[in-house]
């Protein structure tokens, strides 16, 4: 038996002769069943191996050193910007005064619409300044001064609860955006009327119960954004009607490190939240706010894309494709088995 006798021996596909193949229609329209459901498959296939995945890996936070940078966009539909002031307290109990950090705040209308801005430099409280000025003229002239400053500020107080009431007859709001730079370190940032002096708060509000403090956080983050990415407050809206109090958010933040395909490094973070609120009564002497309170996770998560092997490719491949073969081709055989056996038993009952 020569070389090439043997090759056709181990031929697994075996032709036969043209005479002896039979077309039928049930055969066609199996094909071209078959075809559709291969040529789907193909291109399902193609997209799989065509899209990114992501793989996460967790380790301890080595980082050091760094700032936390807190992405604020918030909205407060009943308090004008006047009276709506900024702090950030870090664990020490330091107040956070970050020249970098840029904090805008803009008028709204009843309906929501911008009537002015305001750009606030840093995150101290308005008193302190006030504070400044009343030590320094105390220093240059004790009894006049003195008196002339409480004068003075009783004129700036008037001015200011004057402003501040015709604005809250008009129904401004206030919207509050920008990014605070804080120490990589635990604390919080609330958005409160704390920046008034307590007296003038007093004339304006009426107490500490008729402050309305509700609001609409369009973005909170704590770093860039990822795809994939989900900031559980992004679009919360908290709004009060005939009662007033405190709310604290409280944050458990997730050092988060994105890699893409291109070997680029993205260094954000990713948190979790819950949701407590305190009614104020009109004995409490606290004055309500919005606290997020924020703690920072020991552990690092490293999300990774990545893309499947050109091999993985092709045998899945070879699989849906032979596969939908091998079934089109029993379906097939079967069809052609009962059409022939409904052509037999026609062909008889007409003999008869």
């Amino acid at each position: 038996m020569g070389v090439k006798q043997v090759l056709k021996s181990l031929d697994a596909f075996p032709r036969a002769e043209e005479h002896l193949l039979q077309k039928t229609r049930s055969g066609a329209v199996v094909s071209i069943i078959g075809l559709a459901i291969m040529a789907t498959l193909f291109v399902h296939e193609l997209k799989y191996y065509l899209t990114t995945y992501t793989v996460h890996q967790m380790s301890v936070d080595l980082k050091r050193g760094e700032t936390l940078p807190i992405h604020i966009n918030m909205t407060f539909p009943s308090l004008p910007c006047e009276v709506v002031s900024v702090d950030a307290i870090d664990m020490s109990g330091k107040h956070e005064v970050d020249m970098e950090t840029n904090i805008w705040k803009l008028r709204l209308s009843r309906d929501g619409h911008i009537i002015g801005t305001e750009f606030v430099a840093d995150l101290v409280e308005k008193e302190h300044t006030h504070h400044k000025h009343a030590e320094e003229d105390k220093d240059h002239n004790e009894n006049s001064s003195h008196k002339h400053h409480i004068h003075g500020f009783g004129q700036d107080a008037e001015k200011m609860v004057k402003n501040v009431k015709k604005t809250l007859e008009n129904g401004e709001g206030c919207r509050v955006y920008g990014v605070l730079d804080v120490q990589r370190v635990a604390g919080n940032f609330h958005v409160s009327v704390h920046g008034l002096n307590i007296f003038v708060a007093q004339q304006i509000f009426g107490g500490s119960s008729h402050v309305n403090v509700s609001h609409i956080i369009h973005d909170l983050s704590f770093g860039p954004k990822y795809p994939g990415i989900h900031n559980p407050l992004d679009g919360t809206s908290r709004i009060l009607h005939e009662t007033s109090g405190t709310f604290k958010y409280y944050i458990k933040i997730v050092p988060t490190e994105y890699r893409y395909i291109s070997k680029k490094v993205l260094a954000t973070n990713q948190f979790s939240v819950t949701e407590y609120f305190v009614p104020i009564k009109e004995v409490d002497k606290n004055w309500p706010a919005v606290y997020f309170l924020y703690d920072l996770s020991p552990i690092t998560v490293t999300i990774r894309e990545e893309t499947r092997s050109f091999l993985h490719f092709i045998t899945r491949l070879c699989a849906v494709l032979g596969g939908t073969f091998a079934v089109t081709g029993m379906l097939d055989r079967w069809m052609y088995r009962l059409m022939e056996a409904l052509t037999k038993s026609s062909s008889r009952s007409l003999l008869r």
